[in-house]
């Protein structure tokens, strides 16, 4: 499998048995394969044949993803929360009209405020309006429950 052109030696490996693949791991990789699935030990030889033959990442692009994930937090730490892309514009004026009663919250920059208190999610704003547990994009019409199954 290790002579031939790229197309050829990745297209074997689809054929080829889990012993041969190990194998061909340790003679790209100079280590033991993972104990991983047969698809992962395809897709990341395929990628590593293709690396060695038309050269790897650029040192630009591996200092940018070094930098990337020393941003990432420490495995064990709090998990990051990203900025939902669903969420409304810091300043919206969300009104839902809930058993004849107007509700009116406003997105603020970290929470909602809904009858001058601050709550963390829309949920928690739904589940005061209602009693019960919401998804609050759902409740106040940002996004339909079909979308969401």
């Amino acid at each position: 499998m290790a002579s031939g052109g790229v197309l050829a030696q990745i297209s074997a490996l689809k054929s080829a048995p889990v012993g041969t693949l190990k194998a061909r791991w340790r003679e790209l990789f100079g280590s033991e394969p993972p104990p991983y699935n047969r698809r992962f030990l395809e897709s990341r030889l395929a990628y590593r044949i293709q690396e060695l033959a038309y050269g790897g990442l650029s040192a630009d692009t591996v200092r940018r993803l070094e930098a990337l994930a020393a941003d990432l937090p420490s495995k064990g730490s709090k998990r990051v929360r990203h900025k939902n892309s669903d969420r409304p514009v810091s300043g919206t004026r969300l009104i839902r009209e809930w058993k004849g009663v107007e509700h009116r919250v406003t997105v603020r920059d970290a929470d909602f405020e809904y009858q001058g208190r601050p709550y963390k999610s829309l949920s928690a704003v739904a589940r005061a309006i209602t009693g019960t547990r919401w998804n609050g994009l759902i409740f106040f019409g940002l996004k339909s429950q079909r979308a969401s199954v």
